[in-house]
Order: structure tokens, then sequence, then C-alpha cells
């Protein structure tokens, strides 16, 4: 499964599920969110069982950007069953981010 859009009219529905779901803050401007777009939508595919991940771009999201205290891109939060677990800030690597993921509780299986 690709990465999912999300919208401020569908942030709710998607944080809202019960599988967890890592939230890209990212920007068409920001270079380091382009750097980590294709080992997020590889973690997507590798993790689809256990992990949503979606796309917010700030420039078209400011009040959910703004509401949730997004300061710089690109910015991920995990969330499950609508609570924030965990947030990261800045671009790193594929590796880096499935450790976080699995220090959070999303492991491969």
């Amino acid at each position: 499964m690709a990465t999912v859009k999300v919208t401020d009219e569908t942030f709710g529905e998607v944080t809202g599920a019960e599988k967890a779901v890592l939230v890209d803050f990212w920007a068409e401007w920001c270079g380091p969110c382009k750097q980590i777009g294709p080992a997020l939508e590889q973690i997507s595919e590798e993790l689809v069982d256990q992990l949503t991940v979606a796309k917010a771009n700030i420039d078209d999201m400011q009040d959910t950007a703004s509401s949730l205290g997004v300061r710089g891109v690109p910015t991920l939060m995990l969330f499950k069953e609508g609570k924030l677990l965990s947030m990261k800030v800045g671009a790193m690597p594929k590796q880096k981010i499935v450790d976080w993921l699995a220090e959070s509780g999303v492991r491969a299986d």
C-alpha cells in the first residue's frame, strides 16, 4: 500500500484508526522532505499490516500543522487510536525511521 494523502478534513479519520499511523508533515519546497519520501514509501509497503503512512502537506494543512505544533519539516508523528505516541523532526535514513517505529511498538512481522 502506498502512502495516503491527508487533508485538514480527513486528518482525524486517518489518525483515529486502530492501526498505527505515521504522518509525514512535509512541503514541496523542502529538500530533506523529498529525500525521505522514497524511504517512507518503502516502509508503507513493508509494514502494511502494522502501519499506515500518511503525507500531510503543511502548505495545504496549516491549521492542523499549527494545532499540532509543527514548526519544521519534515516532522514525523506516530499516532495510534488518535493519540500521539512519538514525534521526530528532521530527515533521517530509512533504518533510523524503522528503528524509531520499532521502539514505539511498530515492528515488522
